[in-house]
């Protein structure tokens, strides 16, 4: 075999390896994503959604795969009203951080306990349980981020759109929906809320 066979089909071979690392990366059956996009977003703007089951009310997803093509974080907004709770639970393998914009909010994270007011935030790891409670007269705004996709499937599981009527959901539902966002809930709570 002559140098220049030798050296083409050594280049050859590195193209194909190249390649096939390539695509090892991407996973069997996998779909090809496309580059998450940038957004400018107002408070009020976002994927606008409703609670399926009480408390009534909603919140906004403003940055996840499906709103602007995201493969490592996820974004939402959503208003306390004075008692509304998000039970006690706990998410498998994203870590969460929860920025609390106005009024208080009780946060139990963990072994950890207390009042946040705006400015205040809680970072929650994963497999940690939490639970939130505004104990306040006023409403309350946070803002949560998660540092993987998975979560906001179960928040379009047990909500729906703006312009739709929510309709309760059963256990089974919400069985599913928990499932789909790698999410667990503890006790008698977790039938009323998110």
């Amino acid at each position: 075999m002559t140098l220049n066979a030798r050296a083409s089909m050594f280049t050859v071979l590195i193209l194909v390896c190249l390649g096939s690392s390539q695509s090892d990366r991407s996973g069997p059956g996998s779909v090809l994503r496309p580059s998450p996009t940038p957004l400018l977003l107002e408070k009020s703007e976002g994927e606008r959604r409703l609670w399926r089951d009480p408390p009534p009310g909603g919140f906004l997803l403003k940055v996840s795969p499906e709103n602007n093509g995201s493969q490592h974080l996820v974004l939402g907004t959503e208003d306390l009203l004075p008692g509304d709770i998000i039970p006690r639970h706990k998410h498998l393998g994203q870590e969460e951080i929860v920025l609390v914009q106005s009024g208080v909010v009780h946060v139990e994270v963990g072994d950890h306990e207390r009042d946040l007011r705006a400015g205040g935030m809680a970072f929650i790891p994963a497999d940690t349980w939490v639970n939130l409670k505004n104990r306040g007269v006023e409403p309350s705004s946070i803002v949560f981020i998660f540092s993987a996709p998975g979560f906001e499937n179960h928040l379009r599981c047990v909500s729906v759109p703006a312009h739709e009527k929510p309709t309760p959901m059963t256990p089974e539902e919400r069985t599913q929906c928990d499932h789909k966002g790698h999410v667990i809930y503890s006790g008698l709570d977790e039938n009323a809320g998110k």
